[in-house]
């Protein structure tokens, strides 16, 4: 007898539908109708492959609103949040679809004594194990750039979100996509776990804790296996004291809470120079306590519930954790009487290291602030993680930022002056414990493929 796994509406705690695990056996026949499907699909051309991407950028416009609702009944999204990933999701589609060929071409080079060619070709199935946090968008920036480069993927989902990962099959297939090409498994960790063992599973890509991430590149790469690897952040935005506070303040908050605060992006760690930090502080306070907790629904809602009961109090076991060590509470830190999983707008001051909120990934509506002595230091302080996926610097000397940016912050992103997410044209992923690989701008596409040199052998003209 299967096991049976029920999903929640964790704006209400009510169940909202239930699904049955797949068998090992089952995942281990599916990893094999992938690798059969692989075997035609690697022969199709980079214009067919395009056709297909853009059919289903177009199927995900015509049901963004179904998409959108079901990841906030899901994982509690703000609604107009689900339909902004639904859009970000066609643009990657298209865009995949328009500079597939170009990053996949051949190339032609000379060597001594004849000619090469070095060919990028598809290496086969590939396994991808995602989180519930961005729903669609996780699953779709990385299967895409792999089904364009010719392989074929199955996907562990996570548990919270088995629903949308069988829209996203269901997708798939509408949109003209031969089947298991693509296919989204309903199983547990353990099995996903297995299926790296599987002889036709050729790369892995994760995206979630860097603890379970390297146990995972751990198993692939005990079997020679690739993997990429997105893994966490506690991601520093540094004010220096040139900075335009105001600006400062609004996209901090915007880095803080967008997607209720459970974003490996978001921004996590507050870094500002002392000559501003009162100013920025009494500004950051008094803004967030306008901030709307409540009914992801309403359109009025700048924060929904967190994804899960569980979730919720473990990150208040780290503000509580953070206060203990000498942290102080500055606003919020209280689990609300009510229904659902809602969690408060937090601010915490006097942070330093050793502490959770310093330390480790606060994954949720919590913002830790931490006073600097001059710029030399908050930069100290941004590079003193061991994560280093995100970060941003303010300063309204734009030059000085860029050098700093590219020089001393140990990161594989950084924003300057403002907040953002992914962009399908630009490569994401990161560095240290948050991971290594790139998604998006084309690098993706080149993440899973055999970088195949040819040298043709030449005589020399007589």
């Amino acid at each position: 007898m299967s096991e049976t796994i029920n999903t929640y509406n964790p704006a209400t705690g009510e169940k909202i539908d239930h699904y049955h695990l797949m068998s090992a056996e089952d995942a281990e026949q599916a990893v094999t109708r992938s690798q059969e499907a692989y075997l035609n699909w690697r022969r199709t051309s980079f214009e067919t492959r395009a056709d297909l991407l853009n059919n289903l950028a177009d199927l995900m416009e015509e049901r963004i609103d179904d998409l959108a609702s079901l990841m906030t009944r899901e994982m509690g999204k703000v609604t107009a949040q689900g339909k902004q990933e639904v859009q970000l999701c066609a643009q990657i589609c298209r865009y995949t679809a328009e500079h597939g060929a170009s990053m996949l071409e051949d190339e032609h080079r000379i060597f001594e004594g004849g000619r090469a060619i070095i060919t990028y070709q598809p290496i086969g199935v590939i396994l991808g194990i995602q989180p519930w946090n961005f729903p669609l968008y996780q699953v779709i920036r990385y299967s895409v750039s792999n089904i364009m480069a010719g392989n074929t993927t199955v996907l562990k989902h996570a548990q919270n979100v088995f629903g949308m990962a069988q829209a996203i099959q269901q997708m798939y297939e509408d949109a003209g996509f031969p089947k298991n090409v693509y296919q989204s498994l309903l199983i547990d960790g353990s099995t996903a776990s297995d299926l790296i063992k599987h002889k036709y599973v050729r790369g892995v890509t994760f995206t979630g804790s860097d603890e379970v991430g390297k146990q995972v590149a751990k198993e692939a790469a005990s079997l020679s296996k690739k993997t990429v690897m997105e893994l966490g952040s506690n991601d520093a935005f540094v004010v220096l004291e040139d900075a335009d506070i105001d600006n400062a303040v609004e996209m901090c908050i915007q880095g803080r809470v967008i997607n209720n605060g459970e974003t490996c992006v978001a921004a996590k760690r507050f870094v500002v120079v002392d000559s501003v930090y009162d100013e920025f502080r009494d500004k950051f306070v008094a803004k967030c306590k306008k901030l709307k907790v409540g009914d992801p629904t309403d359109e009025n809602t700048d924060l929904g519930p967190m994804a899960r009961e569980d979730l919720r109090d473990e990150l208040h076991e780290q503000v509580k954790k953070s206060l203990d060590a000498g942290a102080s509470l500055t606003l919020g830190g209280v689990i609300p009487d009510s229904d659902g999983y809602f969690y408060p707008v937090t601010v915490l001051e006097d942070v330093s290291s050793g502490m959770p909120a310093y330390d480790d990934e606060l994954f949720g509506p919590v913002a830790s602030l931490i006073r600097a002595r001059d710029d030399k230091q908050a930069m100290e302080v941004a590079n003193d993680s061991r994560y280093g996926l995100g970060g941003g610097i303010f300063s309204t000397d734009t030059d000085k930022a860029v050098e700093l940016a590219k020089d001393e912050f140990d990161t594989g992103m950084v924003n300057i002056n403002g907040y953002s997410l992914a962009q399908p044209n630009l490569p994401f992923g990161g560095v240290k414990d948050s991971g290594y690989g790139r998604e998006h701008g084309g690098y993706g596409m080149r993440e899973f493929v055999n970088i195949k040199t040819i040298m043709v052998a030449e005589k020399a003209a007589e």
